[in-house]
């Protein structure tokens, strides 16, 4: 077999395999809009379609996870090649925990409507973190397909804010919880979808880390923006 066949193989191979990530990208990318939504109009059925799609997105992972096993084991690739599949690696563990945090939204939600008034929840304050965190990981999925490095940056400052709003809501909620006890159990509730919208930030985070691993053979997880951003430019 020719090295030009077993090369045009191999190309093939990946583009399944980062066709298969981009599919999971956007079925984890609807669960997320989803349980947000279903956050913020409290609707248990939107709640329950997120609950569903979690055996899929499960599914999914494995699936990619034989593939790129198969590809290693057949293709034995180097370098560049070899650091896109373990990248392609990661970034599906994130894809895959960013739908447990949406299914731990929804799960809240429909246990919020079903055991109190969840009208009287104040979760105006949540809008900016989740609109955030839903754009974080579709923009992540972009710059994943384009190799994108400015992207990345932009991304990992954006993930900053985010900690930023979960930071000051949490202080929001003490404040009411000191002021009013009766509100410890509500607060509480909210807290929990607070910190699955912000872990849904640092997945993104994490995914547009290893693109700078693709690309640069750098691993910048731990690393401070500034180090990042001079590994980058």
């Amino acid at each position: 077999m020719s090295e030009k066949h077993l090369s045009s193989q191999f190309d093939s191979d990946l583009n399944s395999v980062s066709t298969q990530l981009m599919e999971m990208g956007g079925l984890v990318e609807i669960q997320i809009q989803k349980a947000i939504q279903a956050l913020a109009q409290f609707s248990v059925p939107l709640a329950e379609e997120v609950m569903k799609a979690e055996d899929r997105v499960d599914m999914m992972e494995v699936a990619i996870d034989h593939a790129l096993t198969a590809i290693i084991a057949r293709r034995q690739p180097a370098a560049r090649d070899l650091r896109l599949l373990l990248a392609i690696s990661k970034i599906t563990t994130n894809l895959e925990r960013v739908g447990d945090e949406a299914n731990k939204i929804a799960r809240q939600v429909k246990s919020i409507v079903e055991s109190s008034d969840a009208r009287k929840m104040p979760i105006g304050d949540l809008r900016l973190a989740s609109h955030l965190a839903v754009t974080l990981i579709r923009r992540a999925l972009d710059a994943f397909a384009r190799l994108d490095l400015d992207a990345v940056v932009s991304i990992l400052k954006e993930d900053d804010q985010i900690d930023q709003e979960f930071k000051g809501f949490t202080r929001k909620l003490v404040t009411y919880m000191m002021e009013d006890p009766r509100t410890i159990g509500d607060s509480l509730n909210l807290l929990f979808l607070a910190k699955a919208i912000e872990r849904i930030g640092d997945h993104a985070k994490n995914i547009a880390e290893f693109i700078i691993y693709i690309v640069k053979g750098t691993d910048v997880r731990h690393s401070s923006l500034a180090h990042v951003e001079s590994i980058v430019h």
